[in-house]
């Protein structure tokens, strides 16, 4: 019995709760249609770039309280969804199994999508992030703005899909978010944390388990509709090519992104370091080899101007006996 879902769901008067907001409805629910979603990415890319150029010339903004409100929410926020998500997904798979969690459209329940569209409507407020960024003055990278964009592109889609195994990524992702965001809101308020380079490598395990399971779903899709006589496969599963290419596409595009993120950040400041230390080391031996060769070898600047030093001498002497 979903007790965690029935606890929460009576304090809120679902009857009130219009059917288009209790449940995913295609051109009728918030966010429902492309040339939205495309409304908002637009928006959200001009209002990042837009407030950049407008803090050009301006001091930074503190902001300490607001931001660490925002993270403070989310991160709690994406805890209790993770929960949920994870309620739901125990039940289904003490009905249907493993690869019935997976696959099949029993498992793709009622509850089960509300919650996957409460984790699309997530992606939109997570667009303050880069808002907080610019007023702040911080460096905006690539993959901090694609990211943000893409996500929600690939919760859009993957809602529309209504792929059973979507609850893979989505739950991954908010346990992922529960740490980065309560990361975000400790440091802000001064704390001192070491563990940020495993946060960025638990978010390129995730893609990695949700590339995995991606490829199955879809070997599964593919060899029960296109090639059931020829490939071998367990069944059926719940997936539409656009949500599996789209979806594959952009999660392939963050694991490339990120392991450079990591190299870049982690990896390449070790390596620096150490070169650096073996560089000064070597130059400096080579300046010490160097100073001794000026002083030994025969060709050196030094000797040179003893010999003609000698030479004078020599030359004088001869011609004041003379």
């Amino acid at each position: 019995m979903p007790y965690l879902a029935d606890r929460i769901l009576s304090f809120i008067p679902t009857y009130a709760i219009p059917r288009h907001l209790a449940s995913y409805i295609p051109g009728e629910s918030p966010f429902s249609t492309w040339p939205v979603v495309a409304s908002m990415t637009v928006t959200y890319l001009a209002v990042v770039f837009g407030t950049r150029e407008i803090m050009k010339d301006r001091a930074p903004l503190e902001l300490t309280t607001p931001f660490r409100a925002h993270n403070l929410i989310l991160s709690a926020g994406s805890i209790l969804l993770m929960a949920l998500i994870g309620e739901e997904v125990f039940l289904n798979w003490t009905k249907v199994g493993t690869y019935g969690s997976l696959c099949v459209s029993e498992a793709y329940t009622n509850r089960l999508e509300l919650y996957m569209m409460l984790n699309y409507y997530f992606k939109y407020y997570e667009f303050v992030d880069t808002v907080f960024l610019t007023l702040k003055k911080k460096p905006l990278s690539f993959l901090h703005v694609y990211h943000h964009s893409a996500t929600a592109v690939l919760a859009f889609v993957q809602l529309n899909g209504r792929a059973t195994a979507t609850w893979i990524p989505a739950f991954l992702n908010l346990g992922v978010h529960v740490l980065m965001y309560y990361y975000y809101f400790a440091t802000a308020g001064g704390a001192k944390l070491w563990w940020k380079k495993y946060l960025t490598t638990m978010q390129i395990l995730q893609f990695i388990v949700i590339l995995a399971v991606s490829l199955f779903v879809s070997y599964q899709y593919l060899a029960y509709n296109w090639f059931p006589t020829v490939l071998p496969h367990v069944g059926n599963c719940t997936a539409t090519p656009t949500a599996a290419i789209v979806g594959t596409g952009i999660i392939a595009s963050y694991l490339l992104l990120f392991l450079q993120f990591f190299r870049r950040t982690y990896s390449n400041k070790t390596g620096s370091s150490k070169n650096v230390g073996t560089t000064g080391s070597s130059k400096t031996m080579r300046g010490h080899v160097k100073g001794k060769s000026s002083v030994n070898t025969p060709g050196s600047l030094r000797l040179r101007v003893e010999l003609v030093r000698g030479l004078s001498v020599c030359v004088a002497h001869d011609a004041h006996d003379g």
